[in-house]
């Protein structure tokens, strides 16, 4: 196992898979801008790490993520404007270098992700939730607002919901979570690696390139017009069709064996 400890977070690579952990649980993983910087950087690496293949994203001790740091806070209220945006726009920065990554991303939702938390699970590709998690966007109650987690709330669980989620800033269940689709699985604590490798097992038996084009696929396709979409898909399919990767499992699937990419445990 490879292991890297940042100041904020912790990241461990093995078997292709790289966990990335927030690692402050003596304030229940909330994050200041040293976290923000440092999630930046370990995408920005993650994105062209061939031996990655997938990312789990969890947090140390009993919290996911607390949202924003009181600390961080307290010097963010004195900001100026500009200061002000230049913070934001890194926070910004880095829920979309977590949501663009080309790898497939998992958030394992060990206890409660709250305000900027839950933007964290919203910008993973799947999320996991133990039974006893908590969720809220509670930025209304501090006269804030979720702006940057927005874009992504939204897409996971559309307009009305986030209508009602936003403006009440009520704490939401597991359950609750999961019938408005921020979360993808609901289990006991003590399942939680279990469906998380539930989840690993499946991505890592797809194609890692296939999974990278899908991904931008989701990002592009629901942002253009029929006529580009039409243009577009059929580009895509004629690409990776003559892939390697594609040719490969093509030819595994006609010849009735596994593809290259799916590692034999035997």
């Amino acid at each position: 196992m490879y292991q890297e400890k940042f100041q904020t977070i912790r990241v461990e690579s093995k078997d292709n898979v790289t966990n990335v952990t927030f690692n402050r649980p003596d304030v229940h993983n909330a994050f200041n801008d040293t976290m923000v910087r440092e999630l930046i950087q370990v995408f920005d690496r993650l994105a062209t790490q061939s031996e990655t293949r997938a990312v789990v994203l969890t947090g140390e001790g009993k919290s996911f993520c607390a949202g924003a740091d009181l600390n961080w806070m307290r010097m963010v209220k004195d900001y100026s404007y500009d200061d002000n945006l230049h913070e934001s726009l890194e926070l910004s920065d880095m829920l979309y270098k977590i949501y663009s990554c080309p790898k497939p991303t998992i958030a394992r939702v060990n206890g409660a992700a709250i305000g900027g938390g839950t933007g964290l699970v919203a910008v993973c590709d799947v999320a996991v939730a133990a039974d006893s998690a908590k969720f809220s966007f509670s930025e209304v109650k501090l006269g804030l607002i979720p702006a940057c987690i927005s874009p992504y709330v939204v897409k996971k669980c559309g307009e009305g919901k986030c209508r009602e989620f936003f403006l009440t800033g009520e704490r939401l269940s597991a359950d609750k979570a999961l019938s408005a689709g921020l979360v993808n699985a609901v289990v006991a604590l003590k399942e939680l690696d279990a469906k998380v490798d539930h989840y690993l097992s499946q991505l890592l038996s797809s194609g890692p390139e296939a999974i990278t084009t899908c991904k931008e696929l989701l990002r592009k396709v629901p942002c253009m017009s029929y006529d580009d979409v039409k243009r577009y898909t059929a580009e895509v399919i004629a690409q990776i069709r003559m892939s390697e990767e594609g040719q490969e499992g093509m030819t595994a699937f006609l010849e009735k064996r596994k593809p290259k990419w799916v590692s034999d445990p035997d």
